[in-house]
């Protein structure tokens, strides 16, 4: 948390909101209930840790780790994600200490209705909120663990308090202020219930780069699980696999991008996988295709083409 209002002016700010019209979002919420979302729904097993001083922001991603079965301790965290020059943590140090703590981070959509979707599959998400104001902000991380739309609360881990029962729309104006920013931290192999294709292709490409090649591949095969179609999330996997070092395992991955996308690059890449196998006549019609496909639609590719067939034995 980065200090600039005392607790007694957040405390006023706080009682201004629920005094205002109710926000948008929680209002369009409360007056037509999606029928998939329950009317309540709490995570009590998520653990909870006090924040000390300005460490919100490790006491919140701990708080998530330890719920996904990852050792965490608010303390060691904050040598990672803590700045003091800023008095707290930025949302991309965040991100960066969920992924170096071998969990995949993903962005969820801004949508009150996507945030308590989330905790009725049984995710808490660290939510971020302005409980100042715009002009004089005063940033807090909490924990989103359920919701009661029948009382028109939200439940959070935050500060020193293990279960802040917050009006919906308190909550809204903080978390609106706050740029409605909220975060899914999961082990690799499970996805969000509401993050987008976008979102969670960024969030296995950003896992791919600070985790070991094999917990790679399971954030992208439970992103093809969804997504099958996803061309980049295929590729992910070929790279991870062969990186990994199971060959077999990244040419099938290539193999299927390259026959559902028709890639150049995937083709190219079969080709020398299928070489470095010793099997050259594959690796030569693979070749052949990618010189093909390059020629026909992706000439920034047509080099690398024509030099993989070359390396086959092929006619340039």
């Amino acid at each position: 948390m980065i200090r600039h209002l005392g607790v007694a002016t957040a405390a006023l700010l706080l009682s201004g909101c629920a005094a205002l019209l109710t926000p948008p979002q929680t209002a369009a919420l409360l007056a037509q209930p999606p029928a998939h979302l329950p009317v309540r729904a709490e995570r009590a097993e998520v653990p909870f840790f006090p924040q000390e001083r300005d460490h919100c922001g490790p006491a919140a991603l701990a708080t998530v780790l330890q719920d996904v079965g990852i050792a965490a301790e608010p303390d060691r965290l904050a040598d990672a994600v803590f700045l003091p020059a800023r008095g707290g943590s930025l949302q991309l140090e965040m991100i960066a200490g969920a992924r170096r703590q071998g969990a995949v981070a993903t962005r969820l959509p801004g949508e009150l209705d996507a945030l308590l979707a989330e905790i009725a599959a049984g995710h808490a998400v660290v939510v971020l909120q302005n409980l100042g104001l715009d002009l004089l902000p005063r940033w807090h991380y909490a924990v989103a663990v359920g919701y009661d739309l029948s009382a028109r609360e939200i439940v959070l881990r935050s500060g020193a308090t293990a279960r802040q029962r917050l009006p919906l729309r308190t909550f809204e104006y903080t978390w609106a202020r706050g740029g409605r920013w909220a975060l899914a931290v999961l082990p690799p192999g499970r996805l969000p219930a509401r993050a987008t294709e976008v979102d969670a292709l960024d969030a296995a490409v950003g896992f791919e780069r600070a985790a070991p090649p094999a917990q790679a591949v399971l954030a992208y095969r439970a992103l093809l699980q969804r997504w099958p179609a996803n061309r980049l999330a295929g590729f992910g996997l070929g790279n991870a696999l062969n990186a990994a070092g199971d060959a077999e395992g990244a040419r099938a991955a290539f193999q299927a991008v390259a026959e559902q996308h028709d890639s150049a690059v995937a083709w190219i890449n079969l080709a020398r996988l299928r070489q470095a196998a010793g099997d050259v006549t594959g690796a030569r019609r693979a070749a052949e295709r990618a010189v093909a496909r390059a020629t026909a639609s992706e000439p920034a590719w047509r080099q690398a083409a024509l030099d993989t067939l070359a390396s086959t034995g092929g006619a340039r």
